[in-house]
């Protein structure tokens, strides 16, 4: 065995230029290095994240075409190339090149390498933090409520099995027909609740593991959807087809998504307003440095389930993924139970905002990566 080799020996048996490539590849704050003349020369994956953009896209563009209405922001860098004096600032707003805002604190550092002169800027966005931290909640609140309802529904389940045992022992002693019409009534209702608790419950069933292409999953709803709705409205496909396959159960997550358009085509159906061009878009997309819950993940697929019916009503919002939830007069709420309970087995998650006119569900799926076990 190799004796421990001095920290400074260990250091030469690394590869430098690969590891400093790996560890901004891996940093969860966006890094971007500007030239002497403010242009883009590189950005990490969390930069391209936060910026939703890639780098060869925007490869020596001028960070003012980057960050959109960023005089402050130039000035300062230009400042920090002349003076050398690393600059920081708290709680700025940016508007990214699709017009989107972000928060930020920022900070920049000049470089002298090889005798010429860099920027490097470091964003850490603030909306991120609160994102986590709504994710986390999410996830937190449905494990506690599926947690009661598991163990509300084992104490209901065991005097129900005693109940129709002794329906069962009656309807044996029983002579006459029409007697064991009742008995069959109590059978047949007892059956029905501990169907109803199993339901309630997500029963746990392990997924039986393949390789699952998100579209696939998405074209089966599609179909199913086109079926039911005979055009009354129209659905709309929005794909990226670069998402490469991932690790799960294509029938559970056809009935996550499933549970969601239809949720979306009966919102748009039974609402009593009046709504031009009543459509559903499928969209899907990459995302790099993801978090849900309490892990990173280096690339997800975001599928999002679009709606322009009524929305969601705000004092249900927060709770629609919780059994027994609903917004509709004729809904169980429990299609979006099952659909959070069947996402996180896949550890993933589903968000939802909602307003009238328009609804956005988006499920996080990790393309990489083991299943949770239970």
């Amino acid at each position: 065995m190799n004796a421990r080799l001095p920290a400074h020996r260990f250091g030469q048996h690394l590869n430098t230029e690969s590891l400093n490539t790996s560890l901004l590849d891996n940093l969860t704050t966006a890094v971007i290095v500007l030239d002497k003349d403010l242009r883009l020369l590189y950005m990490n994956p969390a930069a391209e994240a936060l910026l939703e953009t890639s780098a060869n896209h925007i490869n020596n563009v001028y960070i003012g075409d980057v960050l959109l209405k960023s005089r402050q922001l130039i000035k300062s860098l230009k400042n920090v190339k002349d003076n050398g004096v690393t600059f920081i600032a708290r709680k700025v707003e940016l508007i990214k090149s699709n017009t989107n805002l972000m928060t930020v604190d920022y900070s920049a550092s000049r470089l002298i390498y090889q005798n010429e002169t860099y920027i490097m800027l470091e964003l850490q966005e603030l909306d991120r933090s609160y994102n986590i931290s709504r994710k986390e909640m999410l996830i937190s609140n449905h494990e506690t409520t599926l947690g009661l309802v598991r163990g509300l529904g084992h104490e209901i389940k065991n005097p129900l099995g005693g109940i129709r045992g002794a329906a069962q022992l009656l309807a044996s002693e029983l002579h006459e027909n029409e007697l064991k019409d009742y008995t069959n009534v109590i059978i047949e209702e007892a059956d029905r609740l501990v169907g109803l608790i199993d339901r309630l419950t997500g029963q746990y069933k392990k997924p039986a593991l393949q390789e699952v292409n998100i579209h696939e999953v998405l074209e089966r709803v599609y179909n199913l959807v086109i079926a039911e709705t005979r055009g009354s409205i129209r659905l709309v496909r929005d794909y990226d087809p670069s998402i490469p396959e991932l690790v799960g159960d294509l029938g559970q997550l056809i009935q996550a998504v499933l549970n969601i358009v239809r949720n979306a085509m009966q919102s748009i159906m039974e609402s009593d307003q009046k709504i031009m061009d009543p459509k559903i878009i499928l969209r899907t997309r990459t995302m790099n440095h993801v978090t849900i819950g309490s892990s990173m993940h280096k690339l997800a697929a975001k599928v999002e389930i679009i709606d322009n019916g009524p929305g969601i009503k705000k004092d249900i919002i927060e709770t629609i993924f919780y059994p027994l939830i609903s917004g509709r007069a004729q809904g169980t709420g429990l299609g979006l139970s099952l659909s959070q309970n069947i996402l996180k087995n896949h550890n993933g998650l589903i968000e939802c905002d909602s307003e009238n006119g328009l609804t956005c569900f988006r499920l996080f799926l990790p393309v990489s990566g083991e299943l949770e076990e239970e």
